[in-house]
């Protein structure tokens, strides 16, 4: 008899491990749901701060990882020091655990290598100067959702300090990142810095062959040499003629997320789109994009760039943890001796032609007949954009891709 039942036990656990495993893909909870939307937001909020800084050229930002980084300091941060991370998060109503745990579920979903398709190696260190002790619970927590790690550092040492940063961020990224930073400008605070990698995978590949030497109009005086790939395909599509811009959007592997790049239709300076960037505007052009036959040319380019957020995060109200007589970041070495001296967040982007295998049986078909042209041969703004969770993974704009000068023009 209790054979039988063991036996019984064991079907049933069975089955229902098979139920879960062939389960559709797990449903966000709620929390994770609003920092989606509310990291969304806070992408439109800071890439608008950036663009405002001279001589800035191209840029590369990921919204949840900043979200994330921004999470890491509400964990470690007490009173005034935290509660302004919820209020920049526009989260002021969730509870401290559901924001850790929101965080870390809507950054895990998104980065899924395996179930996306993509390359995205992301890497979080918290580095303290040689003096502080890092508290045990925060820095089990900090691994738990964040996946961050902890060093100390002699920031005093700068040549050493630099050094030390920049190889670990050479290491996290394959050599794909060989410098973040030339110099740290303070020795007694804490840094948290963000290393990526991100290569997308077509969901339809581009011709390998079909890969050639052009010219990129930084502006009409300046072009350089860069390599351009093409090809051929449906895509979202639309021609904003009212405002002279035109939106192309290009699914990624297994259409989970799509890259969406947004060009003047001339070759001018992005000031006057990028005052139109919000995520209100976003929507209304995604809703206005229709499949069309589109032949493409994009930079196969690989962008690295670096910033220090502090002090855009200080803009957006982040003001008490970048404050050295403010800041209450206990939590982190068990008393008030830290404040945020940087936020340096590094991303590696690489443009290229890999995919999934086109689908060659549209080209018997009047699908493709008469294409739209979209050529990127000179700045546009870009992002990627997860389709299931609506957040933005990255935002970024490419003025100044790397080439030799090829001419002046009149």
């Amino acid at each position: 008899m209790w054979m039988t039942s063991l036996v019984a036990l064991v079907l049933l656990a069975t089955s229902a491990s098979a139920a879960t495993s062939a389960s559709p893909d797990k449903v966000l909870s709620n929390h994770a749901t609003i920092l989606a939307d509310n990291s969304a937001k806070l992408a439109f909020s800071l890439y608008q701060n950036m663009a405002k800084e001279k001589n800035l050229e191209n840029i590369l930002i990921s919204p949840v990882v900043v979200a994330s980084s921004l999470g890491l300091v509400a964990l470690g941060g007490k009173a005034s020091t935290a509660s302004q991370v919820k209020k920049i998060l526009n989260a002021a109503k969730v509870k401290d655990e559901q924001l850790h745990s929101g965080l870390a579920e809507l950054l895990s979903e998104v980065s899924n290598q395996k179930t996306r398709n993509v390359t995205w190696k992301i890497s979080n260190r918290l580095y303290g100067p040689s003096s502080v002790t890092f508290v045990e619970d925060f820095v089990k927590s900090s691994k738990k959702h964040y996946n961050c790690d902890h060093s100390k550092i002699n920031f005093r040492d700068k040549k050493s300090a630099v050094k030390s940063i920049n190889e670990w961020v050479a290491n996290t990224t394959d050599g794909k990142l060989l410098e973040v930073t030339k110099d740290v400008d303070k020795t007694d605070g804490a840094m948290i810095i963000n290393a990526m990698f991100f290569k997308p995978h077509w969901d339809e590949q581009f011709h390998h062959k079909m890969v050639d030497n052009r010219g990129f109009m930084v502006s009409r005086g300046y072009t350089v040499s860069v390599q351009m790939m093409h090809r051929t395909g449906l895509y979202g599509f639309y021609e904003d003629k009212t405002n002279k811009l035109t939106i192309l959007s290009m699914p990624l592997a297994h259409k989970k997320s799509t890259v969406v790049i947004i060009m003047p239709q001339q070759v001018e300076l992005l000031e006057r789109l990028e005052k139109m960037l919000t995520k209100t505007q976003l929507d209304k052009w995604m809703g206005k994009l229709q499949q069309t036959p589109v032949a493409v040319s994009l930079p196969k380019v690989s962008m690295e760039v670096s910033h220090n957020l502090q002090k855009h995060l200080g803009e957006l109200g982040l003001t008490d943890a970048i404050n050295k007589s403010k800041a209450d970041l206990s939590n982190i070495s068990g008393k008030k001796d830290l404040y945020l001296s940087g936020v340096l967040h590094a991303s590696a982007m690489e443009w290229d032609t890999d995919g999934n295998k086109i689908d060659m049986s549209i080209f018997s078909t009047d699908q493709l007949k008469n294409p739209k042209l979209f050529y990127a041969d000179h700045p546009f703004i870009f992002l990627v954009k997860d389709q299931k969770t609506k957040c933005i993974l990255f935002l970024g704009r490419m003025v100044r891709p790397k080439g030799d000068k090829m001419r002046d023009e009149l």
